[in-house]
């Protein structure tokens, strides 16, 4: 990759993340008070959790901005901890519909979209209406930045540092590594997945190298709620270490899968030829399967937060 290359990568990214952010930031505006007295209440056990916290991550777009409301909560006292530990299974749930909109090839619509959503927020005074304009010029936003990121990469496959560190990938606990540290920096998983599917759709990472970077990414977006605790109580820090638990559980399992079983070449077959697409369903799959394996331990994992975090 020459000067110019990163340079379009670069601007690919902040488009990127920046219609990301106009996407939950009019979302949050529109509906945002509603979000929070939802959040709140509906939350009476876990199964209403769980779907309070599928549909309301989906609707901001950010499983971390989610899972920070849940630590702010439950260190007010607005929500139990264990009343959170269904939200934030949730929540990583809802955070996959990114990566299935990621995997759709809509660039062809991407500056119609973001046209028409400049359009209502220029031209229409409803603020309701303004808002909804935002999360479309947002989203084409995002995927303009995501054709830029895809079209700057290509160079890529054939470069050989790259191509040696993508094999190395290959091995799960560098891969979970990298892609743990990538999340962590970006502080968004929806941000670092679309990345990889960038890379992906270029070529130049193969999906097998992927999953293990995938599983990292979900380990890594933990930092944002473990930084939001910084300062809480203790219930607001088990909630923290539920999520990171969640997480690493998952990875783990689905590390051990991918390595001992064929399950990555099933996935890969959903969908041959569409390594976007490939990636969107693995960490779908990775969310909804691991919180429905840990649905019924809810318990068992904030009877462990609580023995690793005491009161005292």
């Amino acid at each position: 990759m020459n000067f110019g290359d990163w340079t379009v990568l670069l601007c690919g990214l902040s488009l990127f993340l920046y219609g990301m952010h106009g996407m939950s930031a009019g979302l949050e505006a529109a509906a945002g008070q509603k979000l929070q007295r939802v959040l709140a209440k509906l939350t009476e056990n876990r199964g209403k959790g769980v779907a309070v916290g599928t549909i309301i991550t989906a609707l901001v777009q950010s499983s971390s901005a989610v899972t920070v409301m849940v630590v702010g909560f439950v260190n007010s006292g607005m929500m139990t901890f264990r009343q959170s530990v269904g939200v934030i299974m949730g929540a990583n749930i809802g955070t996959t519909v990114t990566a299935q909109m990621v995997a759709f090839d809509i660039g062809v619509a991407a500056p119609f979209i973001a046209f028409s959503g400049i359009i209502l927020v220029l031209a229409v005074k409803n603020p309701r209406i303004g808002h909804m304009g935002e999360v479309l010029a947002g989203l084409g936003i995002l995927f303009i930045g995501l054709e830029m990121m895809s079209g700057a990469m290509m160079p890529l496959r054939e470069s050989e540092l790259f191509l040696e560190v993508i094999t190395k990938c290959s091995d799960p606990l560098t891969g979970i590594l990298t892609g743990a540290l990538f999340a962590a920096l970006i502080q968004s998983s929806s941000a670092s997945v679309g990345i990889l599917q960038a890379l992906a759709a270029g070529g130049a990472v193969p999906f097998g190298s992927a999953v293990y970077v995938l599983f990292g990414q979900n380990i890594g977006t933990c930092v944002t709620a473990m930084l939001a605790s910084v300062g809480t109580n203790r219930n607001a820090k088990r909630a923290m270490a539920v999520h990171l638990l969640f997480n690493v559980i998952g990875t783990a399992v689905f590390a051990v899968l991918c390595a001992v079983t064929p399950l990555t070449g099933f996935v890969k077959a959903w969908t041959p030829g569409r390594p976007a697409l490939q990636i969107a369903n693995m960490h779908t799959l990775f969310n909804v399967a691991t919180t429905v394996l840990l649905f019924p331990f809810g318990n068992l994992l904030a009877d462990f937060a609580e023995r690793v975090l005491p009161d005292t």
